[in-house]
């Protein structure tokens, strides 16, 4: 393990995670809000130590193998968010350290779960971070870090595959800073766009942008009590439009800018996404119009039901009303929407379509295997055909995935809230989704739970956004012997 490295790239990543803490504080000060000191106050801090370990640990070599990699990932994820939660704390808006943890592991790894009760109560600097967390945590700050860090290896290739979710990442580009520099090149290009989307729709500025922050980190935290549900209806349509597309895999957008439309829409993830975001509102639509007196109007009907649809399978976590009150068809339809997640190589969490479309093939196999031992039959997945390392590690990641949020459910268990509750909670935290059901539904929050629950879900929100392994990998003894 080469130490330096991992701690020379941690001070770089704490310095820009300073850069970024100006942007609230700038807000802070255009609206003469309190909140400014203690993002100065934490820029400065942060900068200054990101500054002492660069210099104290500047590595002999920038060579970044596979194990560099996966514990950069982990330990910056945990480093920024041990940081970014000073300025809710200091500020004193979350007079809790662990409740601020909480908070800004939930922006970082757009998730959207929270433990506030009163957002509107928050100061503009403080909404802003909590917003521009989910933008920065939704394409990883490290591939940002690999974009602009001029002697960055090209082996950082193994920091991209281990912060980007989904099980099949490469390059887009033959130089690995030129593929962060295109993906962050798009990232940036849609949040903007959808601004201006947004600012046709009536909304100020600072709105448009916050919203904007969650849709496109897929994170979902809301500005208003009551989430999405005082905006107009064109306000909404907007919002789901952009999840759908954020939850699209970015490599298919590359495509387009090269104009090979043509392969970019052969994606067999890409239609198998599609169909299962069209067959869920339409399921759900009838569910509603046909069981709830208040849907008694179909295009408003349609749209809540396509607007939660996008926020469930996008993982964004945005609502624009209590689903928990809802027929329990839609609620089941709403709740497989939690696992299966977008596409691979989104900003968006959950299991993946990828991987679903991977194993429903391997069991269609080994069916066909249990019938003809003696046929060889390949798997293939977007024209290409798999090898056994891809289709066994979707399988290990779905042993690794289950195990993980039966231990979250169970820890959670020593609360005494009801089973939907934490089951919800366990399996929204770790699949970055938001809102859960019953006591954590989409009209409550996660402050009913203990402080120790809390840490837990945390946890499991890092986990879910790092897909298990750097984490795991992090906290493994192994993977820190024979130092250089």
């Amino acid at each position: 393990m080469n130490k330096r490295i991992v701690l020379s790239i941690l001070g770089k990543i704490l310095q820009i995670e300073a850069l970024f803490l100006l942007f609230p504080a700038i807000v802070s000060l255009i609206y003469n809000e309190k909140s400014l000191w203690a993002f100065l106050v934490t820029s400065v801090l942060t900068a200054g130590v990101g500054f002492l370990l660069t210099i104290v640990f500047k590595p002999k070599t920038a060579v970044i193998y596979a194990r560099e990699g996966l514990v950069i990932v982990g330990l910056a994820w945990i480093v920024m968010s041990l940081f970014g939660a000073l300025p809710f704390y200091l500020s004193r808006e979350i007079p809790s350290y662990i409740d601020s943890f909480f908070e800004i592991v939930s922006g970082f790894t757009t998730t959207g779960s929270s433990i506030l009760t009163n957002v509107e109560g928050l100061s503009h600097g403080c909404l802003l971070w909590r917003s521009f967390s989910h933008w920065i945590g939704g394409m990883g700050v490290l591939v940002f870090v690999t974009a602009i860090i001029p002697n960055m290896s090209d082996r950082s290739i193994h920091i991209i595959r281990a912060e980007m979710p989904g099980p099949i990442i490469g390059k887009l580009v033959p130089r690995i800073k030129d593929t962060s520099r295109v993906l962050y090149l798009i990232y940036i290009v849609m949040t903007a766009v959808e601004i201006i989307f947004l600012l046709f729709g009536g909304l100020d500025l600072f709105e448009s942008a916050v919203l904007s922050f969650g849709t496109a980190g897929t994170g979902g935290f809301a500005i208003r009590n009551d989430g999405i549900g005082s905006y107009s209806p064109y306000v909404q349509w907007v919002l789901t439009i952009f999840m759908l597309l954020f939850g699209i895999n970015f490599n298919l957008y590359y495509m387009c800018l090269l104009k090979r439309f043509k392969s970019a829409l052969k994606s067999e993830e890409l239609w198998t996404y599609i169909c299962i975001a069209i067959g869920a509102t339409c399921i759900i639509t009838t569910n509603l119009y046909f069981t709830m007196p208040e849907f008694n109007n179909i295009s408003d009907t349609v749209r809540t039901s396509a607007f939660h649809v996008a926020s469930l399978i996008t993982t964004t976590g945005y609502s624009c009303g209590d689903f928990n009150l809802w027929p329990n068809l839609s609620k089941a339809i709403l709740f497989i929407l939690m696992f299966t997640g977008a596409c691979a190589g989104s900003t968006a969490g959950g299991f993946k379509i990828s991987r679903v479309i991977i194993m429903f093939k391997t069991i269609k196999k080994e069916c066909h295997r249990l019938i003809h031992p003696r046929s060889v039959k390949a798997i293939s997945f977007e024209d290409k055909a798999l090898d056994n390392n891809t289709r066994h590690g979707v399988t290990a990641y779905l042993a690794l995935y289950s195990v993980c949020i039966l231990a979250v459910f169970l820890l959670l268990s020593f609360d005494k809230l009801s089973f939907e509750s934490n089951f919800s909670a366990a399996v929204s935290c770790f699949n970055n989704i938001g809102p859960g059901f019953d006591a954590v539904g989409p009209a409550s929050n996660f402050a009913l739970y203990s402080n120790f629950s809390k840490i837990v879900l945390s946890f499991a929100m890092l986990l879910g956004r790092l897909e298990i392994y750097p984490l795991l990998l992090t906290f493994s003894l192994g993977i820190w012997k024979r130092s250089k």
